[in-house]
């Protein structure tokens, strides 16, 4: 399993929230964000290969970005965030990160999942 994994609920259907963009940044030295990997959720909301199992990660700060717009707008539902980004320290690479997504088109919540 990927050391961070991600699902998308959207809470104002009550279903997974599929086939949206997610992007995974780490925060370099420098204050700017470097792209480690994207990945679009499944049919269930999630992307569980966002990265290789192999893969270590550094203590720093990440963010994930969903891009939500277009999940929106082929559904015709008028929306007020065109991307969600939910920053987070990991402090543990030892440990496996789930950062979830609670999804409506005028609120969201995120957790660390389990």
């Amino acid at each position: 399993m990927s050391p961070i994994t991600t699902h998308v609920l959207d809470t104002s259907q009550g279903c997974p929230g599929a086939n949206i963009l997610v992007r995974l940044e780490q925060q370099k030295s420098d204050g700017s964000w470097q792209e480690l990997s994207s990945g679009t959720t499944d049919n269930d909301g999630r992307i569980a290969n966002l990265l290789a199992e192999e893969d270590v990660l550094d203590c720093g700060v990440y963010q994930m970005i969903f891009v939500t717009a277009p999940y929106f707008e082929k559904q015709g539902i008028s929306f007020f965030y065109p991307e969600i980004e939910i920053r987070f320290l990991l402090n543990h690479p030892e440990q496996h990160y789930h950062i979830p997504l609670l999804l409506s088109p005028f609120a969201y919540s995120t957790y660390r999942g389990s």
